[in-house]
């Protein structure tokens, strides 16, 4: 089926542009919908020269046919040559009429590569590719020495400057952050950023801030941390919302995007956007890099400053076989899941359970069997500190509610414990009361539990309980389930489960997976059914 005629002079076509969204930290795609000409669309992405693609790297598509596409997140400027571009993420997009999903795949700046120089094979990073050979190198090391069988067919490569502007042309996009993130520039030497944890509203310059950071994290965790954000972005705008704002989002992706030759034909916009069209309703599936971290080669304890910074750096690898078993994963399309028969109506005890579940007095240890209707291998029982927390998050408007399990090996971040690492005192973070607004500006009772598997992986979940009842975090559930007398509204990602709520008629409570999704679904479902109000109903 063809949603854009296939005649080329001066008509209107209907199309849904998968905005690259993202991009300087991590491409991102939101979509633009609407009727516009491709000749004027031509005109904008024009504001910046096409690079060069050779012809045996970038595959040019046959119409209907799947595409991929690859993002990169730069500071390239046009006109300026790539040997002064710093890039800061590479994802692999995949769209294909038979899937159900549009899939992504972020590739690790940091993955151990040979590079060519002076006529020989040099190891390196992956990002020192586009550094020395621009998006063709790029190409060619994914196609022969990650994937082999990838066929690239456009290249996007967006600026930091066009990710922020895009960010506020369509009003900003609402984040769950995981925990507290600060940095100052003047004193490490990293990017900036200033962000309190829970459940915001994140504009240009914090929004950028967040899915560049990597001061304490890995790249893998920063990767998770990209595919998260688009996928917030994309499902909190509609097509008639963003038809609004059409031509300043196109204006702003010409300036600042570039992208191979293909893109400036109107053959390949048309072919592109059938495409987009006809995938701008599916869901975002990602599919997380095999990563193995490897250590960074300690500095001799005589080493000045200068020869400690030159050491072996810090690289990402993974196994032959796990990187062509993902890469199969992302080629093949997603099939639509057959509905889901009606469930059973509930059993009497099933009703009858508590909220909580029953597991003695306040305390810590393991749970008991059965956990009031709600249990999983890897949890233990921690109501003391879930106390403390409520208690020190204080009234504020809306019912306050604590998981009487968590994970075995994690912990509450706690501002005076300072089990979670902070780079300067944060009073009030951990946990955080504050008031979240709407789209329309109306302030919510907010409230953020902040809880730690290992800091240096990155592994934050969270406790989320706000007065908002339809935040666009919980638009779209993939599923429902009954347990301990809750309906529980299940939120996945891929196959893992990356929140699980529960909606009250004064407040909508939820727990937030960690952006690597380590815990287990049915650790999130049980977690989530413990939920207990604080002081009792």
């Amino acid at each position: 089926m063809r949603l854009i005629p296939s005649t080329r002079g001066g008509m209107l076509l209907r199309f849904t542009l998968a905005a690259m969204l993202v991009i300087g930290f991590a491409a991102a795609t939101t979509a633009v919908a609407g009727l516009l000409q491709v000749r004027q669309i031509t005109q904008y992405i024009d504001a910046t020269p096409a690079f060069k693609a050779s012809p045996s790297v970038v595959t040019v598509p046959d119409p209907g046919k799947p595409q991929t596409i690859l993002l990169v997140g730069s500071d390239h400027r046009a006109h300026t040559p790539f040997r002064d571009v710093n890039t800061d993420t590479m994802m692999l997009v995949r769209m294909d009429p038979a899937s159900s999903t549009i899939n992504l795949l972020s590739v690790p700046r940091d993955l151990k590569v040979l590079i060519p120089e002076g006529g020989a094979l040099v190891t390196g990073k992956l990002n020192a590719a586009y550094f020395f050979g621009g998006p063709n190198l790029l190409i060619k090391i994914l196609e022969q020495q990650v994937f082999p069988g990838l066929k690239v067919n456009h290249v996007v490569d967006v600026g930091f400057g066009g990710f922020e502007q895009m960010i506020n042309a369509i009003g900003c996009v609402y984040t769950d952050v995981d925990h507290r993130y600060y940095n100052n520039t003047a004193v490490t030497d990293y990017s900036s950023i200033d962000l309190q944890p829970g459940y915001q509203k994140l504009c240009g310059a914090d929004a950028l801030s967040f899915v560049r950071f990597r001061h304490s994290d890995s790249d893998i965790v920063r990767n998770a941390r990209q595919q998260d954000f688009i996928r917030w972005a994309k499902s909190q705008f509609s097509q008639d919302e963003i038809i609004n704002q059409r031509d300043r989002l196109l204006k702003i992706f010409g300036r600042n995007a570039t992208t191979d030759h293909n893109l400036h034909t109107t053959d390949g916009l048309i072919n592109l956007f059938d495409l987009v069209a006809f995938s701008s309703v599916h869901a975002i599936k990602q599919f997380p890099f095999p990563a193995i971290e490897l250590p960074c080669a300690p500095a001799p304890a005589n080493a000045t400053a200068a020869q400690a910074a030159a050491q072996t750096p810090c690289y990402v690898t993974a196994e032959t076989s796990a990187e062509q078993g993902v890469f199969h994963e992302f080629m093949t399309p997603t099939r639509a899941a057959p509905a889901p028969p009606a469930p059973p109506a509930p059993s009497a005890s099933a009703s009858a359970s508590s909220a909580g579940g029953s597991h003695g007095p306040a305390g810590k240890g393991k749970p008991r069997a059965g956990g009031g209707g709600a249990n999983a291998p890897g949890l233990r029982l921690d109501v003391s500190d879930g106390v403390a927390q409520a208690k020190a998050v204080g009234p504020i408007g809306i019912p306050v509610y604590y998981p009487k399990l968590i994970q075995s090996a994690s912990n509450y971040c706690s501002s005076t414990t300072y089990v979670c690492p902070l780079e300067a005192p944060s009073p009030g973070s951990y946990p955080r009361a504050y008031l979240l607004h709407d789209r329309q500006g109306v302030a919510h009772y907010s409230y953020r539990m902040t809880l730690v598997m290992n800091p240096a992986l990155g592994q934050y979940y969270g406790v989320q309980g706000t007065t908002w009842q339809n935040p666009p975090i919980l638009s779209s559930p993939s599923g429902s389930k009954s347990v301990n007398g809750k309906q529980l509204l299940l939120f996945t990602n891929g196959s893992k489960l990356s929140v699980v709520a529960w909606k009250t008629s004064q407040g909508v409570y939820w727990i937030s997976n960690t952006l690597t999704d380590d815990l287990t679904n049915s650790q999130m479902v049980a977690i989530a059914a413990s939920l207990t109000r604080a002081g009792g109903r």
